[in-house]
């Protein structure tokens, strides 16, 4: 092995780019190896049909931790913003459209501002517990102890009335919830559709408050409220990436990763596809954990029931992305001009979103799917030609592995998607100049995430906190020395956050 670095960072996704600007800033020599031509893994900015760029998975930054934003300089180092605050909108099936907020009028609105006073409390009380590493189970030692004190100091806090009420409903359904508090089927549709984005979960599936208290704790850490940067998500990345390259960080595009090397049980290096071998005192993968453990690394180097832990993660995506090229900016049906320049929900009840969860349990996809879209040339003309637009929707509750295959059935579920949309927006069809879908299938070949699952694996109370990914591996640290995590698959999860990234790095430096 002719090189050496103090760090090897598999992976130049967002926190991939976190980690290694963190350990850079400290000093140490970092390598982030990405198979891609590209940074950004999921959250990148790409062509999808001539002249049309559009962010290929998330594509609103909401989460981002205010630490990473600030330490690491990002505005100083390109970053800037196409959209801050950026508002909500449930969109109704008669033409009707509800603006979701603390403004929001109707009969529901003394009873939205109580709620959303209370579940920002409890919001502000759980950032530190995504903020920090989660204690570890079934130990002695002080440190832990410590950190098991501090979580329970922090819903102490809260007061009695609302520490019992966070207790009553932390393991409930967000459809009960919203049932008690609203009457509004829109304005519940809405509410609901952030519990479930993204997961393998419908509103009545218990843990679904756990979800949503998990997107408000990350939303609060951030501060900035739904975000569009100049550029797309991809620009945010690019950004990360300067930022490291700045510090001394060396990124290496087109460099596949075949397999972690080990030297007397310890994770010592990896050898790409090319065969080249890179030697690291420690290696850090922003992949997934089965990519990680039972590819990278290989079953043979771990113990049979962590292989099994691992081999058991649910980590199928339930999410997919559609991309629209427009010759002309879309007409959704009552939304206004600064409306569209936010986020548009087709959710329009708890009930609609049940019966769409329903079918994904028997490997269909819905004939009513719900939708979150966005119109990113509203804030940001430059990521389509003059005069044209993109759409870009994620599509909620679209199986991985669709019962009857996705190669007879992508062009109909394509369509069906565009007639839902067209309902929305009339005359929508006649100006589309290029479609692309990505099921979760797709999600995994293109960006190398197994099961196609943003957050890596369900966020769920038995693959969370203290046990995510799985008991053994849930502190960044792996059971082979020298080797950590820091990807979504880690606390506290998926989304453009950065967290895990930044703790990974804490964790290495730690442990150095």
């Amino acid at each position: 092995m002719s090189e050496r670095y103090d760090c090897i960072v598999i992976g130049a996704g967002h926190n991939g780019l976190v980690c290694a600007a963190t350990l850079a800033r400290s000093g140490r020599s970092v390598l982030v190896l990405e198979a891609q031509a590209q940074v950004g893994g999921a959250a990148l900015t790409r062509e999808f049909a001539p002249g049309f760029q559009v962010s290929a998975c998330a594509h609103i930054v909401h989460q981002l931790r205010a630490e990473v934003l600030r330490d690491l300089e990002l505005e100083a180092h390109g970053l800037k913003w196409a959209a801050r605050a950026m508002p909500t909108t449930a969109l109704g099936p008669d033409g009707a459209c509800l603006r979701v907020g603390g403004e929001s009028g109707g009969p529901d609105a003394a009873a939205l501002q109580a709620y959303a006073a209370q579940m920002q409390r409890f919001a502000h009380a759980l950032v530190p517990v995504l903020s920090r590493v989660p204690p570890r189970l079934g130990t002695s030692t002080c440190r832990d102890y410590a950190a098991l004190a501090r979580l329970g100091w922090q819903i102490r806090r809260l007061g009695r009335d609302d520490m019992r009420e966070l207790l009553r409903i932390g393991g409930m359904n967000v459809y009960d919830l919203l049932e008690e508090h609203f009457d509004e089927p829109l304005l519940k549709g809405a509410l609901g559709f952030d519990a479930v984005l993204g997961t393998n979960f419908g509103p009545r599936s218990p843990g679904t408050v756990l979800t949503l208290l998990y997107r408000l704790a990350a939303q609060a850490a951030a501060g900035g409220g739904l975000s569009q940067p100049v550029g797309g998500v991809g620009a945010l990345c690019d950004a990360l990436a300067r930022s490291a390259t700045a510090r001394g960080a060396e990124i290496r595009p087109h460099a596949v990763v075949k397999r972690i090397l080990l030297e007397a049980d310890r994770a010592a290096g990896v050898e790409l596809e090319s065969g080249e071998r890179i030697a690291a005192a420690a290696v850090i993968s922003s992949a997934d954990p089965k990519t990680t453990f039972l590819q990278l690394l290989g079953t043979a180097q771990l113990d049979t029931g962590f292989v099994r832990r691992v081999s058991h993660l649910r980590s199928r995506g339930l999410a997919a992305k559609l991309h629209l090229a427009l010759d002309r900016p879309p007409n959704f049906s009552g939304v206004s001009e600064s409306d569209l320049g936010g986020r548009l929900l087709v959710s329009p009840s708890l009930e609609y979103l049940e019966r769409a969860f329903n079918h994904s349990k028997y490997g269909e996809y819905s004939s009513a799917p719900a939708l979150e879209i966005t119109v990113p040339t509203r804030n940001d003309p430059s990521l389509a030609p003059p005069g044209k637009h993109v759409l870009s929707a994620l599509v909620q509750y679209v199986p991985y592995a669709l019962k009857d295959g996705w190669l007879d059935e992508r062009d109909r579920f394509t369509g069906l998607c565009l007639s839902l949309l067209e309902r929305y927006a009339p005359g929508l069809s006649s100006s589309i100049v290029g479609v692309e879908l990505l099921t979760p299938a797709d999600i995994e070949q293109e960006f190398r995430i197994s099961g196609g699952h943003w957050h890596h694996g369900d966020l769920a109370f038995d693959q969370f906190f203290m046990v995510r990914p799985v008991p053994g591996a849930a502190q960044y640290a792996t059971p082979v020395p020298g080797l950590y995590l820091c990807g979504a698959g880690c606390h506290p999860g998926g989304g453009v956050i950065g967290t895990a990234g930044l703790n990974a790095a804490r964790q290495v430096l730690e442990a150095a």
